[in-house]
């Protein structure tokens, strides 16, 4: 890095070598500095690899002028303060995964991973119970990863496979949700009574090179390529053959299961259990596994799954076989295939450029809930009326025509949210009700609303 500089004596532009690894506070304190003088700061992308940066004499005087110049530094008294330059931005990630062991006492752990947390920065969703771990959070990537490496000193957690994606505005999650709960998936019941650490009930892993094949010649033996996600998570990105899942959430999946009035909608229905090669994938991997453990308890003999689900295949594999983007369960709602990439992640994916973070170069299939055209971008909208909260797909025009809501009813709704802007998810209620002034008979109307369901997370 080569550090450049006008000397506030001359006209003349000054180049310093100055080693990569220095701070900017350690190089504003380094004595070629000469007492005297206000810079603004910036840097110059010379080449990748050569970066440079540049202090100016402040807006109002000229380096091109020696008399102004010597003028200015006799009349300003040394008031370069380093402690007024802006951090550097703070590079936060997102981690998933998932990890079936037995824990004897899962309060106790609980309370072990609470207070190693206690001073991280870190929002998400971590659940533990007497069959493992189940953890989506992020935070700044020291600390995020940090909880990954403390975990990985626990022999039970040795052999974690973590998936790591950008964050593109600091936290993907409100804040941290890290307790016990009965089921490490959302299942009705919960999910204790599955054999799940019990590797020979569950499906075969599958890597993801060993999926591409499997994929690239499914013409060899009979197979089902099921998808274990919601239908709204299918409209936004989803291998090619398979079809929509007829679900809406996870606790509701019934593949294979089905009665006989739904199993037109079930792509296990009436396959032979024996001799049929089921295909299975979600987004980290651990629906899968979960559901497997019933499909394999009601006779299902050949089980295959995703190793670490589509986010794993996407890293490794890129976008083969692989239409428009990934749903995720947190602020960002999707991702690009290139945001799972590390060498495409800075040139690719960027916050400056939500449609850009949003987009696939496949995304023909995607269409509006509304009007059923096609979308430009791959991304879900909460409907702008709070009492309906849909979670939809939607273009541009149908944005603007309804107000950000889902159909003409919630439009008229008593209350109504204001159009957020690029990739903005909405907040509590209250944030917005002082910002509008309904009249008395909306008061009374809005006394009487009744809160319907949004989807849920899986």
């Amino acid at each position: 890095m080569r550090l450049g500089y006008f000397l506030p004596s001359s006209s003349s532009f000054t180049s310093t070598a100055i080693p990569a690894s220095s701070s900017a506070i350690s190089i504003l304190q380094n004595p070629l500095f000469p007492c005297g003088v206000q810079f603004n700061l910036c840097w110059r992308a010379d080449s990748p690899s050569s970066p440079s940066l540049l202090l100016r004499p402040r807006k109002g005087w000229s380096h091109k002028s020696k008399t102004q110049t010597t003028r200015w530094s006799s009349r300003i008294r040394c008031s370069l303060n380093p402690s007024t330059i802006p951090p550097a931005p703070t590079d936060f990630i997102v981690v998933n995964f998932y990890r079936f062991v037995s824990i004897s006492d899962p309060q106790l752990e609980v309370a072990r991973h609470l207070c190693f947390l206690q001073d991280l920065d870190v929002h998400g969703r971590i659940y533990l119970n007497e069959q493992g771990i189940n953890a989506q959070y992020s935070g700044p990537r020291e600390d995020a990863l940090a909880y990954v490496e403390w975990l990985r000193d626990d022999a039970r957690f040795r052999d974690l496979l973590v998936q790591i994606s950008p964050a593109f505005d600091g936290h993907a999650f409100p804040k941290l949700k890290l307790r016990y709960k009965p089921s490490l998936v959302q299942m009705e019941g919960g999910s204790l009574h599955l054999p799940l650490l019990d590797p020979s009930m569950r499906a075969v892993p599958l890597t993801p090179a060993q999926w591409r094949e499997r994929m690239e010649a499914t013409s060899d033996r009979n197979h089902v390529l099921l998808d274990v996600r919601n239908g709204y998570e299918w409209d936004v990105g989803h291998f090619q053959g398979t079809q929509r899942p007829d679900v809406d959430s996870f606790r509701n999946c019934s593949f294979g299961i089905s009665d006989k009035e739904v199993a037109a909608s079930d792509p296990l229905a009436n396959v032979d259990k024996e001799k049929t090669d089921i295909l299975m994938y979600c987004t980290g991997g651990i629906r899968c596994d979960v559901y497997s453990t019933i499909l394999r308890e009601q006779g299902f003999q050949n089980l295959y799954t995703l190793k670490g689900g589509v986010s794993h295949y996407l890293e490794r594999e890129g976008s083969a076989r692989w239409n428009g983007n990934l749903f995720v369960f947190d602020d960002r709602l999707s991702l690009p295939p290139a945001a799972y990439r590390a060498e495409e992640t800075t040139t690719t994916v960027t916050s400056s450029n939500p449609r850009q973070i949003h987009n696939s170069t496949n995304h023909h299939f995607a269409r509006c809930y509304v009007c059923e055209s096609e979308v430009s971008v791959l991304r879900h909208r909460n409907c702008a009326n709070p009492d309906c909260n849909l979670l939809f797909l939607s273009c541009e025009s149908c944005v603007e025509d309804l107000s950000g809501c889902c159909n003409e009813k919630c439009k008229s709704g008593p209350r109504l949210r204001p159009v957020l802007p690029g990739v903005q998810r909405y907040k509590k209620w209250h944030v917005y009700r002082d910002q509008v002034e309904p009249d008395s008979e909306t008061r009374e109307e809005s006394d009487h609303i009744l809160v319907a369901v949004s989807p849920q997370k899986a």
